[in-house]
């Protein structure tokens, strides 16, 4: 099979796996104590899962979706 007729780059699954990466980070984020029916932990209303870990985890979802879609600027692909 010919290179050409791949349809991801190596920069596409370099990128890829950097989106892959942050949405990861995105998760471990949101990671932390739960709360009981015993015990109450404030710290699920925190800033960082609430609106900081989401927002990775979106950003990280965006950037998985522009490295399926990227093409570098020297390659051109055939009309089939």
């Amino acid at each position: 099979m010919d290179k050409r007729n791949f349809a991801f780059t190596k920069t596409n699954y370099i990128l890829l796996l950097a989106g892959v990466l942050v949405i990861i980070l995105g998760f471990i984020l949101m990671c932390g104590p739960s709360t009981t029916e015993a015990h109450f932990e404030p710290d699920i209303f925190s800033v960082r899962r609430i609106k900081v870990a989401p927002t990775v985890c979106f950003f990280g979802f965006l950037f998985v979706i522009y490295s399926i879609v990227y093409r570098s600027k020297g390659e051109k692909r055939d009309k089939e």
